[in-house]
């Protein structure tokens, strides 16, 4: 059988079983099959906790493309479980767009387990360009700061900080909606952006 029509028939989440099933054929011949599709760079395998395997069959598989979700979890001890991965392809992002894409998200948990993302941040230049379109400087500089506290961190240029540093006719403004930390009220207090973590939620970085 063709690869393109394999992959047609097979695209998604397979076992041996289900792929048996929908190519009509016997598992000898499906084990062969996936073992041509995952030479070709077609599929991912992963064994679950009953030692069965599944096989993540995709063109994009072949692609090596690359998520935001991935890069995190590489770096950080915080680890997210996200039912939807958007893969980028073509280049490799870089932790300053990783960072920007985290804090974006709204969401606690991607952003607490961004903040690893810190010890790798090279490019300030860029952090600040791309913070700045989306006006998210404050959030940055809050968070660095916080990542800290933690953590030893690269040090943010003093020209990132300066530019980034509210004035003082600023209002305050959320991380996340509604979420302020009763623990870090002076880096809430430099930033005027409330922070939406408290000490206890620090725990995975074993300061």
């Amino acid at each position: 059988m063709e690869t393109e029509l394999l992959l047609k028939k097979l695209e998604g989440i397979q076992t041996v079983d289900s792929a048996s099933s929908l190519l009509s054929t016997n598992k000898e011949k499906v084990i062969y099959y996936l073992y041509r599709l995952r030479k070709e760079g077609y599929v991912k395998t992963k064994r679950l906790s009953n030692n069965k395997r599944v096989y993540n069959i995709s063109f994009e598989n072949k692609l090596k493309g690359t998520s935001y979700f991935e890069i995190i979890n590489k770096y950080s001890p915080v680890k997210i479980a996200t039912p939807i991965t958007y893969k980028i392809y073509g280049k490799n992002p870089s932790m300053e767009e990783t960072l920007v894409y985290a804090i974006k998200t709204g969401s606690l948990r991607t952003i607490l387990a961004s903040l690893a993302l810190f010890k790798r941040i090279v490019n300030w230049s860029e952090l600040y360009q791309l913070a700045k379109k989306d006006r998210i400087e404050r959030q940055v500089g809050a968070l660095y700061d916080l990542a800290k506290k933690i953590m030893r961190v690269r040090r943010m240029p003093d020209r990132f900080r300066n530019n980034a540093l509210p004035k003082e006719e600023f209002n305050f403004e959320y991380t996340i909606s509604g979420l302020m930390s009763k623990d870090f009220k002076d880096i809430e207090e430099t930033w005027k952006i409330y922070l939406p973590f408290n000490i206890n939620d620090l725990s995975d970085y074993k300061w």
